[in-house]
């Protein structure tokens, strides 16, 4: 169980609670019961259960989400550079699909009870094509998988233009409309 208490033994990246110290309630969490807000630009909200919310998981190699999408919602391409990420869905239809470094893109619709696996490191995304709200918790592989979005990666930090043209194929004008979707 993580502790932030200052002076004892570090495991995997995060100090250890004494074991006479842990009780039941570090291993329960509450956090992905209640929706996520969907009033957002993405129409998607994601709860995470990893080790920064939840300390028991520390040193467990393992972590969680809840992803609440309105009608239309997206959770954007993104990778997780740390972690395998299986999503079930619960409610609704996602298109669900991650791009291989071949460049191959593995996508499909899902619905509820069925499950999709997005592997460690590759652009992935979910897109809430059915007529209602839709909800996934997914597990990931990590108790800190990390999460970096694609398009603010890019379009967010001062990259040269040029790089983002000859990298895009686009010309100046379109490389200051996206960022300015992102520099908000």
């Amino acid at each position: 169980v993580r502790d932030t208490t200052p002076g004892v033994a570090v495991v995997n990246g995060f100090p250890c609670k004494p074991a006479a110290m842990v009780t039941a309630d570090d291993f329960k969490f509450a956090g992905l019961k209640n929706p996520g807000n969907t009033n957002n630009v993405n129409k998607a909200n994601v709860t995470a259960a990893t080790v920064i919310q939840w300390a028991g998981l520390n040193t467990l190699g393992i972590s969680a989400v809840r992803i609440d999408y309105a009608k239309g919602g997206i959770n954007p391409p993104h990778i997780h550079p740390r972690a395998t990420e299986l999503l079930i869905l619960l409610k609704g239809e996602l298109y669900v699909g991650f791009v291989s470094t071949a460049n191959v893109l593995f996508a499909t619709t899902i619905y509820p009870g069925e499950a999709f696996v997005f592997p460690k490191g590759l652009i992935h995304f979910q897109l809430n094509v059915g007529k209602e709200h839709a909800l996934a918790f997914a597990g990931l592989s990590s108790q800190n998988p990390g999460v970096q979005q694609v398009a603010p990666a890019l379009f967010t930090p001062d990259i040269k233009d040029e790089v983002l043209e000859k990298g895009f194929r686009i010309d100046t004008k379109t490389v200051d409309m996206i960022q300015a979707q992102f520099r908000v």
